[in-house]
């Protein structure tokens, strides 16, 4: 890692040198009777770094490497632009065309859609009208969340909005590494991962054949929308429901996925997502799937039913709204090119708009005896016996208990064992952790 980091900022000093040329002659051009050339782009994303290598991947233009280069250059050289401006303007002075803004903190100039349309265009017009192109909906850095501008002021240019690159690609292009999102006001979702192997999810033949079928999905749905040019009959994405009482495997079954085809989870945060201010809900959900549209991620929402639940009849304006959220919602979904999986105890409280279009829904059912067994074999520990009169037969048969439920009683013998010394896991121990459950739970149980 540290190669590339060397390697990375290495070429990064011929780019920013490049950009600097690129600035000097705009401002020679622009504010001086010279007449000096525009620096050669030839070799510039010519090297082995990580920029380069991307640059050459995506086609990107002269233009939009320069963007590009523009929007990092404050994350490396704070005082870049202010440089050069105040060699251009030793007696000081503004360069109101040049455009760019103060941050909070950042003490240097931050480029701005202006600052592009200088530095590219001049005051040709029709170039600065061209250059608006990189920031339309349809462009590339939009289309895969490289680069943005952000919002103005009402009645302010919209070119006036800050130059902003997406953090993950700050952070690939200057040290190599693929930053991983963490949870924010800004990103409601946090990654799970798992350290249990598919052999540790114990279900139902019918519930794991279709598991199979998303993990086909994933494996292969690009071959069959590209390959196979199949995007012009197929929409993209794929919307899974996951019903089925607490601890029957729902999110462990979400996280085996991500893991077994490569690919992040996210656990969305409903709390952090639903907001009883109008529209804040909505906006909230469009960051997450903003940010989401381009990346291979899972999003799941775990306990769905509070944000997917069913439009209600309009008696007051906030049933209006919250009718509205879950319309959004609607067309959000159904447009995220990725998988969506809404995981719910009762299926019947989802919206039935929703529930059209899934491609499937997987019933998450209470584990039966022959399940049960299973998962007492698979998830004992085997550095200590069973006493004589264990018989798991028996507990399995007698005690109906999810694979949550079972997880917790098997962590409380254990540590339980272990407090009281014995040499072996007894049968009364395994009974009050299984009394502790039907308790916790408000069940009667006789043991």
């Amino acid at each position: 890692m540290t190669k590339i980091l060397i390697q990375n900022t290495a070429h990064f000093d011929s780019k920013l040198s490049y950009l600097r040329e690129v600035i000097s002659y705009r401002l020679q051009d622009s504010y001086t009777s010279d007449a000096p050339i525009f620096p050669k782009f030839d070799e510039i994303v010519s090297d082995d770094s990580l920029f380069s290598e991307f640059a050459r991947a995506k086609q990107l233009s002269e233009d939009e490497v320069i963007t590009l280069l523009l929007a990092i250059v404050p994350h490396l050289i704070p005082n870049f632009f202010t440089a050069i401006i105040s060699d251009f303007l030793p007696n000081g002075g503004e360069l109101p065309e040049f455009g760019g803004v103060k941050g909070k903190n950042h003490r240097g100039i931050i480029p701005t859609g202006e600052t592009v349309q200088f530095v590219l265009g001049g005051v040709d017009i029709q170039k600065r009208t061209q250059l608006t192109e990189l920031f339309h909906e349809d462009h590339i850095f939009r289309k895969e969340s490289i680069l943005y501008l952000d919002t103005v002021p009402t009645g302010e240019p919209r070119m006036s909005g800050c130059l902003i690159m997406d953090e993950e690609y700050i952070e690939l292009f200057t040290t190599g590494k693929i930053l991983k999102p963490t949870m924010s006001k800004d990103f409601p979702a946090e990654r799970i991962e798992t350290q249990l192997e598919w052999e540790d999810l114990v279900l139902q033949s019918k519930t794991l054949q279709q598991i199979k079928e998303i993990e086909s999905w994933l494996n292969f749905n690009d071959i069959v929308l590209n390959e196979w040019n199949m995007k012009s009959r197929i929409k993209p994405g794929y919307r899974i429901l996951f019903s089925g009482p607490p601890g029957t495997g729902k999110t462990l079954t979400a996280t085996l996925l991500g893991k077994y085809t490569g690919t992040d989870v996210y656990r969305i945060d409903l709390s952090m997502i639903v907001s009883k201010y109008i529209g804040e809900t909505e906006k909230n959900l469009s960051k997450l799937f903003d940010k989401a549209k381009n990346k291979s991620w899972i999003l799941f929402f775990d306990e769905a039913d509070a944000i997917f639940g069913k439009r209600t009849n309009v008696r007051d304006a906030h049933d209006k709204y919250a009718n509205q959220e879950v319309s959004y919602l609607l067309q959000r979904i159904e447009a995220h090119p990725g998988l969506v999986i809404l995981a719910t105890n009762f299926k019947n409280n989802i919206d039935t708009a929703f529930t059209r279009r899934f491609q499937s829904i997987v019933e998450f059912e209470n584990p039966s005896y022959k399940e049960r067994l299973e998962l007492w074999k698979n998830n004992l520990p085997n550095k200590i016996t069973l006493a004589n009169n264990v018989s798991l037969e028996e507990v399995s048969k007698k005690y109906a208990l999810t694979g949550a439920n079972i997880i917790n009683v098997i962590q409380f013998v254990c540590l339980k064992t272990v407090a009281s010394k014995h040499s072996e896991i007894l049968l009364e121990t395994i009974l009050e952790g299984i009394k502790k459950e039907y308790l916790k739970e408000g069940k009667m149980i006789t043991i």
